[in-house]
């Protein structure tokens, strides 16, 4: 069995199903992205490039679309010029790299494609922060930007998305062909680790300080940095001995927070509205896998918010690693986490909220912990390598058994 994964970067969300296909079923997997070329894990990479792509005389609204079909181009010629490939099965995420070229290519080949978002102009990641509004544009983009991912939708043979809630955001009458499955979480990795050293990079911590964890690949307000931030300092002032570790880049990945802000990041634009206490604060950047998991075993409270958007890895990781999750009570956030079973949940926007019940877990972290290790079960369960991974072969393996499709 020969599978195609097609995706703008590598490996993503198909790593760990591309090297469960080739170690352990002994399939052949071609990964398509923008990478350079080679080998990894035995699976071999082919590079796609585009040629062109949205220019500011496009219309704002059909920009994204304007991109899809230059990358679509793309995926198709790269393809074309492998006419070795012969795949079995195709495998591509929707909005990056679209699939929706290979048909013609590969007419009798059956293609897969995972969906992570379907975009809302109300109720919504884009209106869910009153004090920054979209414009009429955004709201008007916001219908556009599903028409790559409703061409793919209508395309493949099969769908999956990682999470109900995920699935949830899609048309009622499309929603039967999209299968919930979890991208999967390394348990043997994420984990807790007992009796580590109170150390993160050169920084020794008293064992009496308490540690409060923050991870997000970027600090943004689609995150809730900012309510992080002020809920920090109501925390720290009430309870001083303790240390807020930060893992995550000054850059914005979602939402567009730069159109809004004065200051280079969002992280200054947010430390610059109150006068903030440098020495309880440890910002570390991005960090290796090994260290992320020591941070979140020294964790005593691990803090996440999220708008309704796409669930973070952090969150899942943080649970894998038995930490006491305070969340942001958000629907993405309420399918992992039921307040008072695998972790406690506040009002996005409740600063005083969040302090009162990271408060309460400072100053008895102990009874505590059996909501940390019911989230660890949780994962092991329902989210884990070794759950998801055979739900995916299941899903591959239907797919390439049933009767030739008819487009």
């Amino acid at each position: 069995m020969h599978v195609l994964f097609v995706h703008q970067n590598f490996p993503a969300q198909f790593g760990h199903i591309a090297r469960h296909l080739v170690r352990t079923l002994g399939w052949t997997c071609t990964f398509l992205s923008k990478v350079a070329p080679g080998e990894a894990s035995g699976i071999r990479k082919i590079q796609y490039k585009t040629s062109g792509g949205a220019r500011e005389t496009n219309h704002y609204c059909s920009r994204t679309f304007e991109n899809a079909i230059w990358s679509s181009h793309g995926v198709h010629d790269a393809c074309k010029s492998h006419p070795e490939l012969r795949p079995d099965l195709i495998v591509g995420h929707s909005g990056f790299g679209s699939t929706l070229f290979l048909a013609e290519l590969y007419p009798d080949v059956p293609i897969i494609n995972y969906f992570e978002y379907y975009y809302h102009s109300h109720g919504s990641d884009l209106d869910f922060r009153p004090e920054s509004p979209p414009g009429e544009l955004d709201r008007l983009r916001s219908h556009a930007r599903n028409a790559m991912i409703l061409l793919d939708l209508v395309n493949c043979r099969a769908a999956y998305s990682p999470t109900e809630f995920q699935r949830s955001l899609f048309p009622v009458e499309l929603r039967a062909k999209i299968d919930v499955i979890f991208d999967g979480i390394e348990t043997d990795i994420y984990c807790r680790r007992e009796g580590g050293p109170r150390r993160i990079g050169n920084r020794k911590i008293p064992a009496s300080t308490r540690i409060v964890t923050y991870v997000s690949r970027g600090f943004e307000s689609m995150r809730g940095f900012d309510i992080f931030m002020r809920a920090a300092k109501r925390i720290y002032e009430a309870y001083p001995d303790v240390l807020f570790v930060v893992v995550g880049s000054d850059r914005i990945c979602y939402g567009g927070d730069e159109k809004r802000i004065k200051h280079k990041s969002f992280r200054e634009h947010v430390l610059a509205q109150d006068d903030y206490d440098p020495s309880k604060f440890l910002f570390t950047g991005l960090v290796p896998t090994a260290t992320l998991v020591d941070i979140f075993s020294l964790s005593d409270l691990h803090i996440y918010l999220t708008v309704p958007f796409v669930l973070s890895w952090s969150l899942m990781n943080a649970l894998a690693c038995g930490c006491t999750i305070l969340a942001s009570d958000t629907a993405p956030v309420r399918e992992m986490i039921v307040d008072g079973e695998t972790g406690l949940l506040e009002d996005f926007f409740d600063v005083d909220g969040f302090a009162t019940r990271a408060l309460d877990v400072l100053r008895d972290p102990r009874s505590y912990r059996h909501l940390g290790l019911q989230g660890t079960e949780l994962i092991r369960r329902r989210y884990a390598l070794d759950v998801t991974l055979p739900r995916l072969v299941a899903l591959f393996e239907r797919v390439t058994q049933s009767p030739a499709y008819c487009r």
